[in-house]
């Protein structure tokens, strides 16, 4: 069965990191309205191409996945997961059960995210909430630390939040499942959550500006 594509917000931005002013996009591709409100900022044009759906091997984005010693056995089980839900993988490690720092893999999930590698990011330790503290440190990065599928849900809906976080300790493996279908599967609804979204943008450029001086 032929899949549509997904154009993110992640994926103007990377369009316009390479110095490119135009973007292809299939006919019938569906461009969440972030993508569009960015590519505008941006002066990026989006150039619709054929055929007016993909073929079946493409895939409705790219997820970053990663996890500290406490979460490795959760993200062993969740790739297999993710690519059966069709989404690419990028994973950032840890590739064992050794004792690590959740910092060092919370943040190649979130700057994979800021880079336009990956369109949405997945990071596991043994509560979810200190990844979701590192990753939200990163400008632009909106992270949710979600132990149910309605938080999930909102975060995407409300929130355009691009990177998920979960507590291998705290939610069983079937639940943190439905989570991660909820959030990678469900677009951002724009209209009035934009208007909080620029609020929450603008609070970041502020403090990102006393950084400068």
């Amino acid at each position: 069965m032929a899949k549509r594509t997904l154009i993110t917000e992640a994926r103007v931005r990377s369009t316009a990191a390479a110095g490119k002013m135009t973007m292809e996009v299939p006919a019938g591709a569906v461009i969440t309205p972030l993508a569009r409100d960015t590519a505008r900022t941006l002066g990026i044009k989006f150039v619709r191409t054929t055929p007016a759906v993909v073929s079946a091997t493409a895939t409705p984005g790219i997820v970053a996945l990663g996890s500290d010693h406490g979460g490795f056995s959760y993200k062993t089980e969740l790739a297999p997961f993710i690519r059966e839900l069709d989404f690419g993988l990028l994973d950032v490690g840890t590739d064992s059960k050794a004792r690590c720092d959740y910092p060092d893999f919370a943040f190649a999930v979130g700057r994979a995210v800021s880079l336009g590698k990956a369109d949405f990011g997945v990071m596991i330790d043994g509560t979810g909430a200190a990844s979701a503290i590192v990753c939200n440190k990163i400008p632009g990065i909106r992270a949710v630390c979600a132990c149910c599928e309605y938080t999930a849900t909102t975060a995407r809906s409300h929130g355009n939040a691009q990177v998920l976080t979960l507590g291998a300790r705290v939610v069983g493996l079937d639940v943190c499942k439905g989570i991660v279908r909820a959030f990678l599967t469900t677009v951002y609804e724009g209209r009035r959550h934009k208007r909080r979204l620029d609020k929450i943008a603008d609070v970041e450029a502020r403090y990102l500006r006393q950084d400068s001086r």
